[in-house]
């Protein structure tokens, strides 16, 4: 079975359903836009893109999946779109809305393995909605590096019910970089996508490493997409970080070992590196469809690195079957 452990869907009758049910989510202002899409902007605050066509065309996804051999294709939302801005009890209701039509979607559409979404500017909330995605169905959620939607820690103590909850299920939490990484320098030559999204997952995820997250919670199998991040590039670093401070750190060398990783590197020397570091058992070959930033052929760059058969076997379905329990 080959599985795309990586990609991103919005489904059309949760557009709908939000249109409908607008007057529900008062912190929410819906702007029609072209093309049937429609764009967010949560507590007055700038509004998202427009909902890519991409996003919500199903029937493209199913094509796009068939062209290329892939069986089944692992989807979160939309990141813009996930509402942690909202004030927590609204959040909530958004994060089930959300979560009930990823699930119907993949029941209508069995190509799809969904990840919850969750109300993450709250712990115990993130915790009640992930219980509850877990008991129908649900393998894990993809979660945003700044749980305030443009700010804020994962590691922030407030979010522990929520860490303890994953850990206890086993559920699967794939962190996902959002587009304000904060930084400004990153608003020309479209380097949020190809470098801010990168330091936005290296910070928060060091966070976790430094933290303690990672090593603690061994339960809930965490993600660092895009290919660690950058993370294993560093790893002399962190090492050395940990060094000086053994008594109050994390240990690096421990967590990437625990971590698991995505493909999403667009150069097969980068994931060869990966794969040396972390070994080919914690890499699932991924896309990050529809986006034009990530991997349009990722099984070729697989192909690329020259991995065993074996390794190959593993990287394109063998661990996202087992990890998802598909």
């Amino acid at each position: 079975m080959i599985i795309d452990s990586h990609a991103h869907l919005v489904p059309p009758a949760l557009l709908a359903d939000i249109r409908k049910q607008n007057g529900k989510f008062p912190s929410v202002q819906l702007t029609e836009a072209e093309g049937g899409s429609v764009t967010f902007s949560f507590c007055d605050k700038n509004p998202t893109r427009p909902v890519s066509k991409p996003l919500r065309d199903i029937a493209a996804r199913k094509s796009w999946l068939a062209e290329r051999g892939i069986t089944k294709q692992v989807v979160g939302g939309w990141l813009d779109m996930f509402g942690n801005e909202l004030p927590a009890a609204e959040g909530e209701t958004w994060a089930r809305l959300i979560n009930a039509h990823l699930m119907q979607t993949s029941q209508d559409t069995p190509e799809f393995v969904p990840l919850a979404t969750l109300p993450m500017q709250d712990g115990k909330r993130a915790a009640a909605v992930l219980r509850d995605a877990a008991e129908t169905g649900f393998k894990g959620a993809m979660i945003g590096t700044q749980p305030k939607g443009t700010g804020g820690v994962l590691d922030d103590p407030e979010l522990n019910p929520f860490w303890e909850t994953a850990d206890a299920l086993g559920m699967v939490i794939f962190v996902h970089p959002v587009f304000e990484s904060g930084d400004n320098r990153v608003h020309d030559y479209g380097m949020a996508n190809a470098v801010g999204r990168i330091t936005d997952s290296m910070i928060a995820i060091s966070r976790l490493i430094f933290s303690g997250h990672v090593t603690r919670y061994t339960g809930a199998r965490i993600v660092a997409g895009t290919g660690g991040a950058a993370l294993p590039y560093v790893l002399g670093r962190l090492r050395r970080n940990y060094s000086l401070d053994k008594d109050n750190l994390g240990d690096p060398d421990a967590a990437l070992n625990a971590l698991y990783y995505d493909t999403i590197l667009q150069d097969a020397r980068a994931l060869r590196f990966l794969a040396e570091i972390v070994g080919t058992d914690r890499i699932m070959m991924g896309s990050d469809a529809p986006f034009p930033i990530g991997d349009p052929q990722p099984m070729k760059l697989i192909e690329d690195a020259g991995f065993t058969k074996q390794e190959t076997a593993s990287i394109n379905g063998g661990l996202a079957t087992r990890l998802f329990d598909i």
